[in-house]
């Protein structure tokens, strides 16, 4: 009698080979009824996996690193969840890669393709200052998401998604404008920041021009150093530090949600209130900003699709679909919420 063989078990549960190694390797991304099928099946059986190519195929497994400056901020979480769930449906090893703030994610990046048998990678969060023969270094695919980038022809040569960090911020400042906001504090990185945080002072600016409103450098106040400066804690210790100057402004525009979440509990904690004393503006789209109170009026970026379609682009290249290099640009979407109002003039 001939032995059972995973082809076998795939055709009697009408699945494909893939979902079977799925549920014997109880891997994620698989039903749990389906798993539960499969199981009784290979029981029923008798189904033994050849561990000796199981072995072998795990040797020749093949990795996709995720590498992440900023890590803690809360916006990149459900994009890492997206990445992990996408990568080991297509049957790859999931790396992490933290990289700090003063490090430089191409030599990480070139240090883990030495350590590990990459097969793509995805550089996420950030700002790219790198030059074409720098990128031309790395050996494997490789996808630009969320990251900064003023070089337009540089950007045109790789993969990337992202939303325009520029027009978005302008778009958010500009509305501040329209509910007559002339004041309009920033919470911003510092000037030597390459990361989005440049690009959205940057339509902080132009929104300000547009409206005829003067930049005012004592209206900037950057946040702390580190990788926490884009944190709620970062928020609330630099809004502490507006308030004690008694700064004359009447809206606050922070550059993430968790900035802006900050910043409320500071101005709570000062006996203000928001909307009422000062209207809070973020970016980024966070759930929790939307369950906060106030809720926050801010800039949602779709952060799954933007997920998706990076992996899409990486897992072509891989398999050398013609013409699979792209630039992605996904629109923001402002979100009003309680922590605006319209600016009453006396």
């Amino acid at each position: 009698m001939e032995s059972v063989t995973i082809k076998d078990i795939a055709r009697m549960c009408d699945v494909g080979v893939s979902t079977v190694s799925r549920a014997i390797n109880n891997s994620p991304g698989i039903n749990v009824a389906t798993k539960q099928r499969i199981l009784k099946v290979i029981e029923e059986n008798n189904y033994v996996p050849n561990n000796s190519a199981r072995n072998l195929k795990r040797i020749k497994s093949e990795t996709i690193a995720v590498l992440v400056k900023g890590i803690n901020n809360s916006f990149f979480s459900p994009m890492i969840t997206e990445f992990e769930k996408g990568i080991q449906d297509e049957q790859y090893t999931f790396i992490l890669q933290r990289v700090d703030q003063n490090q430089d994610e191409i030599d990480v990046a070139l240090e883990i393709e030495k350590e590990k048998k990459l097969k793509g990678i995805v550089f996420l969060g950030g700002y790219f200052s790198h030059s074409k023969e720098k990128l031309n270094k790395l050996k494997v695919p490789f996808v630009l998401s969320t990251i900064g980038m003023q070089d337009i022809e540089l950007h045109k040569e790789f993969a990337s998604v992202a939303v325009d960090d520029e027009m978005e911020s302008f778009k958010i400042v500009d509305y501040l404008c329209s509910l007559g906001h002339k004041k309009i504090a920033i919470l911003a990185a510092s000037e030597d920041d390459e990361s989005i945080g440049k690009l959205r002072m940057l339509g902080y600016k132009r929104a300000l021009k547009k409206n005829g409103i003067e930049f005012d450098k004592n209206l900037v106040f950057e946040l702390i150093e580190g990788n926490d400066r884009y944190s709620v804690k970062s928020g609330y210790i630099t809004t502490k530090k507006m308030l004690q100057l008694d700064v004359q402004c009447t809206a606050v525009y922070a550059i993430t949600d968790a900035i802006a979440i900050g910043a409320c509990r500071a101005i709570w904690e000062s006996g203000k209130k928001v909307p009422d004393d000062y209207s809070i503006a973020g970016f980024d789209g966070l759930e929790i900003a939307r369950y906060y109170i106030p809720s926050i009026t801010t800039i949602r970026q779709p952060v799954e699709e933007m997920a998706r379609e990076t992996l899409r682009l990486l897992f072509g290249m891989i398999n050398n679909k013609p013409n699979i290099k792209d630039n992605i640009i996904f629109s923001g979407e402002l979100i009003v919420g309680e922590s605006t109002k319209r600016l009453e003039l006396d």
